[in-house]
C-alpha cells in the first residue's frame, strides 16, 4: 500500500500511490487514516488522481475517515478520475464529500 502525507497548515494532505482503492487495499487505507486521525489530524485532502479504480470498499474506507472526524474536520478529495467518482454519484455521497479538481484548489477552499 502506498500513502504520501503532508502538512499545509493545519490540513494533512494524503496522496493515493495506488492505481486501485478496493476491497484489497481498503482495510489498509482505512487503518492509516485512523493512525493519523488518533494522531491528532483531523482536517484532510485525499489526492486521489492516481486512483482509476475504487469499489464499495474504497468508498467505505472513505467514509468512516470523514466518520471519524466528524464535525471536528474535514475530508476533501481532489482529482477524482470518471471512474472513481461514478460510486461517489451513484450512492449520492457526491452531495457528501466536497471534490476538486486540484490538491491546491482543495486547499484554497
Amino acid at each position: 500500500m502506498g500513502y504520501k502525507t503532508r502538512q499545509e497548515g493545519d490540513t494533512t494532505v494524503v496522496t493515493v500511490e495506488e492505481s486501485r482503492l478496493d476491497a484489497s487495499l481498503a482495510g489498509g487505507f482505512k487503518d492509516f487514516m485512523v493512525d493519523l486521525i488518533d494522531a491528532g489530524n483531523m482536517n484532510f485532502v485525499i489526492d486521489i488522481s492516481g486512483v482509476s479504480f475504487m469499489d464499495s470498499s474504497g468508498l467505505g474506507a472513505v467514509v468512516a475517515a470523514l466518520k471519524q472526524v466528524g464535525s471536528n474536520g474535514s475530508v476533501k478529495l481532489a482529482g477524482p478520475q470518471k471512474a472513481v467518482s461514478d460510486p461517489f454519484d451513484l450512492t449520492c455521497m457526491d452531495r457528501i464529500f466536497k471534490t476538486y479538481a486540484t490538491v491546491d484548489e482543495a486547499l484554497n477552499a
